[in-house]
């Protein structure tokens, strides 16, 4: 019995150590484990959710064209509309467009306050695979090449990623939704400002406390919301979703 008991210690010993040395490479994706895992809870919108853009104020050079309400709310200046387009209405100041800063400021500090399960994460994101879940990095984060978000098959999976400063992407740079993901269910809080390169292309809602920058060509498939700041667009997609 002695004998049995010491062989099975021994087999569980070595499951256990090809387990652990498997658990933290860099092919390994960070968050929820399980299949099916859904990540934080929701944040609630409000009457930002119809707005592809909205910010202090808003200035676009070149065909850029927004799925979506464009709102500014203080500044109340929306330039460069046309050329660009919007499939909604573009708000220059009014209660509309100060009700969806009013509620944007709810969401972000939602999203700013959470902390339960919080992965940390810092530095560029490129070449790593995130699982549902709340991500958080003291300071900026970029993106200079593929960063993919993997659902897990739950395409109500939540992702929220903070950080404490700037949001970068580089150009031609791709976040990549995989196994169900979905941009309506992605969130970027950003502590300053967001700047997104020259033909990106990005998924989820930008909700940054100062400025969002769009370099020409990027494509996003959100929203650019920005509380404090102006958002700046140049020849731009942006598909609220």
């Amino acid at each position: 019995m002695m004998r049995v008991g010491k062989r099975f210690s021994w087999m569980a010993a070595s499951v256990l150590a090809v387990a652990l040395a498997g658990c933290c490479d860099s092919n390994t994706p960070l968050g929820v484990r399980e299949s099916g895992g859904g990540g934080p809870a929701v944040v609630l919108f409000g009457t930002t959710s119809t707005f592809g853009v909205l910010g202090n104020t808003v200035t676009n050079t070149g065909g850029t064209s927004v799925t979506g309400d464009v709102g500014a709310s203080p500044g109340a200046t929306v330039s460069g509309f046309p050329p660009g387009t919007a499939t909604g209405t573009i708000y220059l100041g009014g209660a509309t467009a100060a009700q969806a800063q009013t509620d944007l400021t709810a969401a972000y500090n939602d999203a700013a306050g959470r902390t339960t399960g919080a992965i940390t994460v810092s530095g560029d994101l490129t070449g790593l695979t995130l699982t549902p879940g709340l991500y958080k990095s003291t300071s900026s984060l970029g993106i200079t090449g593929d960063l993919t978000l993997n659902a897990l098959g739950n395409p109500n999976a939540i992702f929220i990623i903070q950080m404490a400063s700037t949001l970068t992407t580089g150009a031609g740079s791709h976040v990549v939704l995989v196994g169900g993901a979905q941009a309506k269910n992605i969130i970027w809080q950003v502590g300053s400002s967001a700047t997104l390169g020259t033909n990106s292309v990005f998924k989820g809602t930008i909700m940054a406390l100062t400025s969002i920058t769009m370099n020409t060509g990027a494509h996003l498939d959100g929203r650019a919301l920005a509380s404090g700041g102006a958002v700046t667009l140049d020849t731009n997609v942006i598909v609220a979703q």
